[in-house]
């Protein structure tokens, strides 16, 4: 495929929102292998910055390039639009600091380009292409990349408190993006707004260029375009973010609750294997690698050993005991519920009930100890929680409950990757079950 830029210079005027300045921003076709370019005209000597993780400054509710006294802010909606439109070269003109929101979507940028019409270039398209997984983590937020012969984007949003949870899964090609991505507008949950504010971002803010969440209702000007709005959103900016790892990649991009941290994250460990590789080959490991830590006989393990096992610790440890190792696919384990919980002080006052979620995790935490045992693995590896289907809950869980998880390994790819069903009893009852997806990575790296 051939690089592309634009055939024609346009310009778009707004209001910015994170500054509140009014600000024009023109777009104008570059040559071959020249990339995206930003450049401040209204800054002395019209300093030029490139959109690459290597100069990510501000992360909070947008994304900031800087070098030197220049900046760029909330860059990502326009990034977005040129790399959903497949647009590989072009100059971005602005005469302040920062983009304009306009309706907080791509639309309008997409429109631009349109606008000023895509054409082909002479020089071929380079793009990195993902041979092993990557995968970034923050809390309850996960970004994994993961080989394919194209551009995927598997994305689940979701609020604090579980309302307006989505789920999408998207190959992303221009006609896509411009009918399903680039409308999507930027939302904020009501509580969020004020500590926005003190933080001084969402200046220019308001219902014109963002949906605003309070509760269980929708606060916007127009409909919701989408029935699922708020996980396209998610996606267009994870394509906007992803073009700072300086080519064009081919891969699935399996996302749940991401940010502009988390995608920085991602294109930045993206980047260092780009630059590795245009340096040449990487040595091959040792063949003495790191002896495997679980006994393949291991039937049984009490809280010591799957401390030794598990990565997490108070309070997240979901597995107080493995009772049964049946067979290398099939395990049980225990998790005593008690009222010392600590999440049973708010869920819910009166009424102690077990978060469905926590016991998602004690179903994920006995599949990953049955993963390391069945396979030969290192002392730093860990079984990495990727995604869930088919989730259902069946029956409340109390304090004084004992939680016994089945997990049964149902498929493994290349000792990398691995599908499991699991499902929780108490007293020989399911109460609830799932399928999951899991990804072994060396905790070190």
């Amino acid at each position: 495929m051939k690089q592309r830029s634009i055939l024609r210079e346009v310009s778009i005027k707004g209001k910015s929102l994170h500054t509140g300045e009014e600000v024009q921003l023109t777009l104008k076709p570059a040559p071959e292998n020249s990339g995206i370019v930003f450049k401040r005209v209204d800054l002395f000597g019209k300093p030029e910055l490139k959109p690459l993780a290597d100069f990510v400054d501000d992360l909070v509710r947008s994304t900031t390039i800087a070098n030197g006294h220049a900046k760029v802010h909330t860059i990502e909606h326009v990034l977005s639009a040129l790399h959903g439109c497949g647009v590989d070269n072009v100059i971005i003109e602005m005469d302040a600091s920062e983009p304009p929101i306009l309706d907080g979507s791509a639309k309008h940028f997409v429109n631009l380009i349109q606008q000023a019409e895509p054409v082909e270039q002479e020089a071929e398209r380079q793009y990195y292409v993902l041979e092993e997984p990557i995968s970034v983590t923050r809390g309850g937020s996960s970004l994994i990349a993961l080989p394919h012969d194209g551009f995927r984007i598997t994305c689940t949003s979701a609020d604090d408190r579980g309302i307006h949870t989505q789920h999408l899964s998207l190959d992303i090609d221009p006609e896509t993006y411009i009918a399903q991505i680039a409308p999507s507008r930027t939302f904020t949950i009501y509580e969020d707004i004020e500590e926005l504010l003190k933080l001084g971002k969402i200046k220019g803010g308001s219902l014109d260029s963002a949906i605003v969440i309070k509760g269980d209702k929708i606060v916007s000007k127009e409909p919701l375009r989408f029935t699922d709005e708020f996980v396209r959103h998610k996606m267009l900016d994870i394509i906007g973010d992803i073009v700072l790892a300086g080519l064009p990649i081919k891969a699935h991009i399996v996302a749940v609750r991401p940010g502009h941290a988390l995608n920085a994250e991602l294109s930045k460990a993206l980047r260092k294997k780009i630059l590795a590789k245009a340096k040449g080959p990487k040595k091959k490991p040792s063949a003495t690698a790191p002896a495997a830590v679980i006994e393949a006989g291991e039937g049984t393990m009490d809280i010591r050993r799957v401390l030794d096992l598990l990565p997490h610790r108070y309070p997240f440890v979901m597995i107080d005991r493995v009772l049964e190792v049946p067979n290398d696919d099939e395990l049980v384990a225990l998790k005593n519920v008690t009222i010392n919980e600590p999440y049973f002080q708010g869920h819910y006052p009166g009424r102690p009930v077990m978060p469905g979620v926590l016991q998602i995790e004690a179903m994920a935490q006995a599949a990953g100890i049955l993963l390391l045992r069945r396979l030969e693995v290192g002392d730093s590896t860990i079984a990495f929680f990727m995604s869930a289907d088919k989730v259902k809950f069946r029956q409340a869980v109390e304090p004084g409950d004992a939680l016994q998880v089945h997990a049964k390994i149902t498929k493994v790819r290349g000792n990398k990757l691995a599908t499991a069903t699991a499902e929780c009893k108490v007293g020989g009852k399911v109460v609830s079950n799932a399928e999951l997806m899991f990804m072994l990575v060396d905790a070190t790296e």
